[in-house]
């Protein structure tokens, strides 16, 4: 058993998140965490919403509220969806916690102390209209690299190179289309290029990462700029240095307080354990942590932050870039063992737009269908290693032809055949098993070590491809045996054996798909007699904050319990019902309903 980080991106908390978000850091994590779980290891996966930077406060002002309460209305939404999907954080919290700003602060003391934050006057973007202070992203021109038209000020999307605003060509404020006005300001930036020979050192040592990630991010040490720490902004985390820390017009700056977030969320997880240092079994770079293995789920637009600047962080507050240091109060902490980055979802080939109407809302799509549904879509068509896109059509298809008409069809027939015939699952004859019989065993059994390698390597769509075979070669098992024509009390104690191994097969298939689909595996457990908790879910929680902030919900929940990753023998004599649909067909009728309501 080894100790596992599941660290998952904080969705940003302007607004509701749609399906694009959650197949890039919701399912593959939940995905990965679940399996971890069941096959020994301990996990921690924790995540939470992020809640700071100008483009909460440039909505809050839209919409004539506080940066807080937009803050909380979304943290509630994204709290909601996200259990309404099944993803079993340890725990889901946020970035307006005093717990994470004390970390926050800490690490930024550490690296100050370390000298890897050092002080520079540098020109800010000021509105010419209203005199406020303009945020890099929230400047677009076009970059001076590669001449992208639409790059960011912070970074250009289509390069991924870092980018500073006044070096935008044309450049213009995405609030209003002005031309910012350039002024001089004193921030504090990371020292980056103090990082560059111990992060490749790093990267090299890296086996088995994606290898579009491992490449991007080695390109991306070769032109590595300071980067601003601070920003001239009213909300967001306090600078903790003597005649910074009242100010009213400074900020820690968002990306860096963000990627803290996994670690405050796990001190927070183990503050509300009971054992406040249980954290350091994830985190601690000394004996504590030696077995430890921690993985950052995230879209590609997320890399270089996991990658290289996290890791920079880390780092320098274990005093082990060029300049040295000392390893700060929380001790020497483990860098990230892999980065996992999923591509892009597209939506009926066009880019997800909110305000081109061509998005869907994870609220809206788990009102109108099942949870299960959208994460088995996106564990075997999403974008796993390529952009991929989502249309109603396939996934229409993709629910009909492949959960109901395959794997819901050999739970209904297996399970019925079984209750009507014999009210229970019946015993295999005496006379023992067939070569069809044991091979079909075997093959359900082989499947368990195939299909848990390939989720412990990231390789979702192809693990779930092979338990999908399993389903696949238990239907044409029943359809070849044909058990429904021995109808002869000669002929019944064969069927019973081949509906035994039939329900046998299904509880493995059951649970080789129980970390992709873990609401109807445990219906499915039940179906088969099986009593108590199969699947565990995740609950909301309304809890204090720990340091006498306001409350506010978290996900959390109890994943000692559940199935484990192994071939458990289904008992005979146990009772069965007569079993309910466990997936809904859909009528074709919905794809010209959702195409309908998507913009032009």
């Amino acid at each position: 058993m080894s100790h596992v980080l599941a660290a998952v991106a904080w969705p940003y908390a302007n607004g509701p998140r749609h399906i694009g978000h959650v197949s890039g850091f919701g399912v593959p994590s939940d995905v990965f965490s679940r399996y971890m779980r069941m096959a020994g290891h301990d996990v921690l996966m924790v995540s939470g919403t992020d809640e700071h930077g100008t483009p909460i406060q440039v909505q809050a002002d839209k919409e004539g509220v506080t940066p807080r309460e937009l803050a909380d209305r979304y943290n509630r939404v994204i709290v909601e969806d996200l259990h309404g999907l099944g993803l079993s954080y340890d725990l889901f919290t946020r970035t307006t916690t005093r717990n994470h700003y004390a970390v926050v602060q800490e690490l930024f003391e550490a690296l100050h102390a370390n000298g890897y934050i050092v002080p520079k006057v540098t020109m800010g973007a000021i509105s010419p209209s209203t005199g406020r202070t303009l945020p890099d992203r929230y400047i677009e021109g076009t970059c001076p690299i590669c001449g992208y038209e639409h790059a960011r000020g912070d970074q250009c999307d289509n390069c991924g190179n870092q980018l500073d605003p006044v070096d935008l060509v044309n450049p213009r404020s995405k609030i209003n289309g002005e031309t910012p006005r350039f002024v001089e300001t004193e921030h504090f930036f990371l020292d980056l290029p103090a990082f560059a020979q111990a992060l490749g050192k790093w990267l090299d040592s890296r086996e088995g990462w994606r290898p579009n990630v491992l490449r991007f991010s080695k390109n991306l040490l070769d032109d590595l700029q300071p980067r601003a720490i601070t920003r001239d902004l009213e909300w967001g985390v306090p600078i903790p240095l003597e005649g910074w820390r009242d100010r009213s017009d400074k900020r820690i700056y968002v990306w860096f307080d963000a990627v803290i977030g996994y670690l405050s969320a796990s001190i927070e997880w183990a503050r509300r354990s009971g054992d406040p240092e249980a954290w350091r079994r994830w985190w601690s770079a000394d004996a504590q942590g030696k077995d430890s293995r921690g993985y950052y789920f995230m879209g590609k637009d997320n890399i270089v932050f996991h990658s290289v600047i996290w890791p920079a962080l880390l780092l320098g507050y274990d005093g082990e870039g060029d300049r040295g240091g000392e390893p700060g109060d929380l001790g020497r902490l483990n860098l990230p063992t892999e980065v996992v980055s999923s591509e892009f979802l597209t939506m009926e080939g066009k880019k997800f737009s909110s305000s081109r109407q061509v998005v869907i809302y994870v609220r809206d799509f788990l009102e109108r269908y099942d949870a299960d549904a959208l994460r088995y879509f996106i564990a075997v068509a999403g974008p796993e290693s390529n952009d991929t896109d989502f249309t109603w059509s396939e996934f229409l298809r993709r629910n009909n032809d492949e959960l109901v008409a395959g794997w819901g069809n050999l739970v209904n027939r297996s399970i019925s055949m079984a209750a009507k015939n014999f009210g229970a699952i019946p015993p295999i004859d005496p006379a023992g098993l067939t070569e069809a019989d044991e091979a079909l065993l075997a093959t359900a059994k082989a499947a368990f070590a195939t299909v848990g390698g390939l989720i412990e390597k990231h390789r979702q769509k192809q693990a779930i491809g092979e338990a999908m075979k399993v389903v696949a070669e238990a239907n044409r098992y029943l359809s070849d045996q044909a058990p429904w024509k021995l109808k002869s009390d000669d002929e019944k104690p064969r069927m019973g054996t081949i509906l035994h191994v039939a329900l046998q097969v299904v509880s493995d298939a059951n649970t080789l798909l129980t970390p992709f689909l873990p609401h109807s595996a445990q219906k499915i457990h039940e179906l088969l007699g099986g009593v108590g908790v199969h699947a565990p879910m995740p609950s909301i929680v309304q809890v204090d904050d720990l340091d006498g902030g306001p409350a506010y919900p978290v996900l959390t929940g109890d994943y000692t319990v559940g199935a484990r990753w192994e071939s458990v023998p289904v008992e005979a004599g146990r009772a069965l019902a007569a079993p309910k649909p466990v997936f809904r067909k859909l009528d074709p009728s919905i794809v010209d309903e959702e195409l309908a309501r998507l913009g032009d």
